[in-house]
């Protein structure tokens, strides 16, 4: 019989402390999802080879299918859902609407947490950039001419262009 380990982890997850217990072999893809119903940040491949996952852990973007929920003890989580709503949009979710960067939405979180990461570090970034900051999160759709675009307006708006 394998029985799971569980740990209690305290995480700061979109501006709110949680204290949480977790099996051993869980990721923060599963704490997210299944324990604090966040379920912005998709589940899709589960190793790290899509990027619909991506969460900015302490300012830098990863995969919560490739970190375990006990490795982010003490982190700074960010997720989807933490940077804007229906009355609040981000820039970046206005700009992903607006320029039509979502199709099917599977990639979408992942591609504007990555932007996030991006834009965070780099406010004036190239369209090369921008492609190379986003190159974790596969698109079907797209073709990421609408996402590029997305960002690099979202960039404008945040630094005050537009």
């Amino acid at each position: 019989m394998d029985v799971q380990e569980t740990h209690n982890v305290t995480l700061r997850i979109n501006g709110k402390d949680h204290q949480v217990g977790v099996e051993s072999n869980w990721t923060l893809n599963d704490l997210l999802r299944n324990r604090l119903e966040l379920t912005g940040t998709k589940r899709a491949c589960d190793y790290g080879g899509c990027g619909s996952c991506t969460v900015l852990v302490d300012g830098v973007d990863v995969y919560s299918c490739s970190i375990l929920a006990v490795e982010a003890e003490g982190k700074e989580i960010l997720t989807i859902e933490g940077l804007g709503d229906s009355e609040n949009l981000h820039p970046l979710q206005k700009s992903f609407a607006l320029s039509y960067a979502a199709q099917c939405g599977w990639c979408t979180p992942g591609m504007i947490m990555s932007a996030k990461a991006l834009l965070d570090h780099n406010p004036k970034p190239t369209e090369a950039e921008v492609r190379a900051a986003l190159s974790g999160v596969l698109c079907r759709c797209t073709g990421y001419t609408s996402i590029v675009k997305a960002v690099l307006d979202a960039a404008g708006v945040i630094r005050g262009g537009r």
